[in-house]
C-alpha cells in the first residue's frame, strides 16, 4: 500500500489527509534542519529555527528568521531547496506519484484525495492531471534556472557549477512562489537586472495562475469565448491586479530617494513591475521593503491578501475568489436574483465559499494581528504586514520577522500553515462529518445594513 492510501485510511475526509501531508513534511524537514550537517557552523540549530525554516518551506513562503545563505550549509539549503518542491506539487501529488510508480493503480479514495488537493475538476483525468502539473513544473523550472544560470555566468562571473546551483536553487524558488533567496538582501542586488527579474516574476505569474487554468490557456488561448469562467475571472483579475499594482509602486516609489529615486525610467518600471508580481506569492525583493513609504505596505498588503490563482503554489484567498465576490456585489446591486458570469450561471456553493474563505481570511488577519501587537513593540503598519504575508505565503518582510519573539515566531508558523492548507480546507479537514439536513425551515427576512 502506498502513502496516499495509507494516509487515507487513517484519516476519512480528504482534507484531513491533505493536513497530515503537510504536517509530516514540516516535521521531516524540522527533524532534518536541526542536525547539525543543516547549519554552516556544524551546530544544531534549535528547534525554533528549523521548525519555523522548515514551515516557510513547506508553506512555500520564503520568510527567515536567520539569514538563509551564511546560517545554513549547502545541505541545509538542498533540504530547504527540497521542501519547497514538495510543498509547491503539494504532498498529495507527490504521494501519488510515488503510488502510481509502484503500483500502477490508483484507488478510488486516493483519486478523492488527490482531486481534493490538485483541485481538479474531474475525477476521471486526476491521473493525467497529476502528470502534467509535475512534467510542467519540471520543465518551467528547467527553462528558468538555464536562463538564471546563463546569466549568473555570462554578467557576474560565476563558475559554472556555481552558476548552476544558484540557477536552480532560485528557479524552484521562483517557480514554487517560496521566495527564498541565496543573498540576505534577496534580489536587490539585481533591481535592474531585466533578465533575472523578469525570469523569476514570469516564472512566478505562471506558476501563480494555477495549473487548471495554465492547461486551458495552452490548449485555446486563441480562443478566449471557450474559456471557462475559473481561466476568464483568473486571467481578467489577475491581469487587472498586475496592471494597477504597477501603477500604485511607479506613483507612490517614483521619487522615494530610498527605493525607487536613484533608477531610471526604464530601472524604476522593471522595480515597479516586479514589486507588482511578488505579493502575488513569490517573496522576493528588489528594493528594499523597510524603506517604502506606508501607502506602498498597504498596496502589498492587499495584493498579498488576494494572493494568486487556485489550484497554484501562490497563497492568499485567491484572485478567484475576488473577482466571484466582485459579479455577487454587482448582482446584488442590480437586484439580480442569480450571479451570471458571461453565458453562464455561477452556483449558490461558490458563491458562499468566496463569502466563507474571505470572512475567515479576514478573521484570521484581524486576530493574528491583534495578538503579534500585544507580544510585540513594532507599529501596526509593520504588524499588518508581517502578519498578511505569512498568511498569504508571500514572504515579504519590513525587517522585523527574526525579532518577533518565539512566541511571535510560532504565530508566524501557524499563519504560514493556515496560508497553504486554506482557511477552509482545513475547517473541513477538522470537521468530522458534513451533516446532510433532510428538510427546510421557514423563510424569514432579516433587514441587512
Amino acid at each position: 500500500m502506498g502513502v496516499l492510501s495509507s494516509l487515507s485510511a487513517r484519516f476519512q475526509h480528504p482534507a484531513q489527509v491533505v493536513v497530515a501531508g503537510f504536517s509530516l513534511a514540516v516535521a521531516v524537514g524540522t527533524a532534518l534542519l536541526a542536525l547539525p550537517i543543516s547549519t554552516a557552523t556544524g551546530e544544531s540549530a534549535g528547534w525554533a529555527a528549523a521548525l519555523f525554516t522548515s514551515t516557510s518551506a513547506v508553506c512555500v513562503t520564503g520568510l527567515a528568521i536567520v539569514d538563509t545563505e551564511s546560517h545554513w550549509s549547502m545541505f541545509g539549503e538542498m533540504v530547504i531547496a527540497g521542501l519547497v518542491q514538495v510543498g509547491g506539487l503539494g504532498i498529495m501529488t507527490m504521494a501519488t506519484v510515488f503510488t502510481l510508480l509502484v503500483s500502477r493503480r490508483l484507488g478510488l479514495r486516493a483519486r478523492i484525495v488527490v482531486q481534493a488537493e490538485t483541485k481538479t475538476l474531474s475525477m476521471s483525468d486526476v491521473r493525467q492531471v497529476i502528470r502534467k502539473v509535475v512534467l510542467f513544473s519540471l520543465f518551467c523550472e528547467a527553462v528558468a534556472a538555464t536562463v538564471l544560470t546563463a546569466r549568473f555566468m555570462i554578467g557576474y562571473g560565476e563558475s559554472f557549477a556555481g552558476a548552476l546551483y544558484l540557477g536552480v536553487f532560485h528557479a524552484i524558488s521562483a517557480f514554487n512562489d517560496a521566495g527564498f533567496a541565496l543573498w540576505p538582501d534577496s534580489l536587490m542586488r539585481f533591481v535592474s537586472d531585466g533578465w533575472i527579474c523578469v525570469t523569476v516574476a514570469l516564472a512566478s505569474i505562471l506558476s501563480g495562475l494555477g495549473f487548471p487554468v495554465v492547461f486551458e490557456l495552452a490548449r485555446s488561448w486563441r480562443h478566449p469565448r471557450r474559456w471557462t469562467i475559473l481561466t476568464k475571472i483568473t486571467v481578467g483579475v489577475t491581469a487587472t491586479l498586475l496592471l494597477l499594482g504597477t501603477l500604485a509602486f511607479l506613483t507612490i516609489e517614483w521619487r522615494n530617494p530610498r527605493t525607487f529615486g536613484p533608477l531610471d525610467d526604464s530601472g524604476k518600471l522593471l522595480a515597479a513591475f516586479f514589486a507588482a508580481v511578488m505579493p502575488r506569492s513569490a517573496g522576493f525583493n528588489t528594493v528594499d521593503i523597510s524603506q517604502m513609504y506606508p501607502s506602498s505596505w498597504l498596496t502589498t498588503d492587499l495584493l498579498m491578501f488576494i494572493g494568486g490563482g487556485s489550484a497554484g503554489t501562490a497563497g492568499g484567498i485567491k484572485v478567484t475568489t475576488v473577482g466571484l465576490l466582485a459579479f455577487v456585489v454587482w448582482a446584488e446591486l442590480r437586484g439580480e436574483s442569480r450571479v451570471h458570469i458571461g453565458h453562464r450561471s455561477l452556483p449558490d456553493t461558490a458563491q458562499r465559499q468566496a463569502v466563507t474563505i474571505t470572512a475567515l481570511g479576514v478573521a484570521i488577519v484581524g486576530l493574528a494581528t491583534y495578538a503579534l501587537l500585544a507580544l510585540t513593540p513594532y507599529s501596526l503598519d509593520q504588524v499588518l504586514f508581517e502578519v498578511v504575508a505569512a498568511f498569504g505565503t508571500a514572504g515579504l518582510s519590513t525587517g522585523i520577522t527574526a525579532n518577533l519573539g518565539t512566541a511571535g515566531h510560532l504565530l508566524l508558523v501557524v499563519l504560514m500553515f493556515i496560508g497553504r492548507i486554506g482557511p477552509l480546507t482545513l475547517g473541513s479537514a477538522l470537521a468530522l462529518n458534513r451533516r446532510t439536513r433532510h428538510y427546510e425551515l421557514p423563510e424569514e427576512r432579516v433587514i441587512v445594513g
